[in-house]
């Protein structure tokens, strides 16, 4: 009895899934990943491969080898008006997004600034790094809510998101990405 119960939820979890996983195509020559957000849906940012190659090629490899997979939103602010939210410290992983030392964390490169012109809007996508040193972005990154124009020229903004910004505004501290993925065309 016990074997069937847990048959059962297995199927029924692994619909779940799948309602909230949509099919995601690229277009040729684009790079997209896609961020599957625990009971909230996807996120699909489009990568600035172009204009910003180094750096794509790093958050590239980084989710091809599942550095992404299981860590959550560590930074989430939305007071006094939605902002942005903050991602890509392995040590959300093991540690809570409370602790002291998530935020700091990391794979251990540093990415050269690559100022691409790409202007910080709602759903721009930036490489996050150290106040005063640009060149010292790694894996974390922001996504805005909201314009934030006053971070142009200072952060390597490297993508945008192209589906899913409903699922981006209701991201909530702590919130688990099960799942990157890249989709080339």
């Amino acid at each position: 009895m016990k074997t069937r119960i847990w048959i059962v939820l297995a199927m029924v979890a692994a619909i779940v899934t799948l309602a909230f996983a949509q099919v995601v195509k690229a277009k040729p020559g684009e790079t997209l990943m896609v961020m599957q957000v625990a009971g909230k849906g996807q996120i699909v940012v489009r990568l600035e491969t172009a204009k910003a190659p180094q750096t794509t090629a790093h958050i590239s490899g980084l989710v091809e080898r599942g550095f992404y997979n299981n860590q959550k939103f560590f930074k989430v602010e939305k007071e006094p008006r939605p902002y942005l939210v903050r991602f890509g410290d392995p040590g959300t992983k093991t540690r809570p997004v409370t602790d002291p030392s998530i935020g700091s964390g990391g794979s251990g490169a540093r990415i050269p600034f690559e100022n691409t012109g790409l202007p910080n809007e709602a759903g721009a996508v930036g490489l996050s790094t150290r106040q005063g040193d640009p060149g010292s972005g790694d894996s974390q990154f922001y996504m805005l809510l909201a314009p934030a124009r006053f971070l142009d020229g200072s952060y390597a903004v490297f993508g945008t998101v192209v589906q899913g910004m409903e699922v981006l505004q209701k991201v909530e501290l702590g919130d688990q990405v099960t799942s990157v993925r890249l989709v080339r065309g």
